[in-house]
């Protein structure tokens, strides 16, 4: 009888990889499942400490951070499972997809903030 792995699309293909290399790849997730908490963390401490920021700059990186915070847990999960299905077909690792929107849009929250400080002094 054999066990069921979750999810089949990737334990259903190919063959056991090294385990060394299955575990860098959930290291991998976990460390973009932190950053998600980070930024939640962030835009909630933007809207909970008193920040003396203009309101509307606020707001947007408060959206912005949140914003970040759901789309990096699909980033990871979506990565996670390219990565390891390639593992496990001997195949050439894919790329960062959605790195530099991250990148862009952490980018954007930080100059609007920097922004609402100096405006909102």
């Amino acid at each position: 009888m054999t066990k069921r792995r979750f999810p089949h699309s990737v334990y259903g293909v190919g063959e056991e990889p090294d385990p060394r290399f299955s575990l860098a790849n959930e290291r991998t997730f976990l460390s973009w499942m932190r950053t998600s908490l980070a930024f939640i963390a962030a835009g909630l401490a933007l809207e909970a400490l008193d920040v003396p920021v203009w309101p509307a700059a606020r707001y947007v990186v408060t959206t912005v951070f949140l914003l970040i915070a759901v789309i990096i847990p699909i980033y990871a999960w979506s990565t996670w499972k390219h990565n390891e299905r390639a593992l496990r077909r001997a195949q050439q690792m894919p790329g960062p997809r959605l790195a530099v929107v991250i990148s862009v849009l952490t980018t954007i929250a930080v100059v609007a903030l920097a922004v609402g400080l100096i405006v909102g002094v």
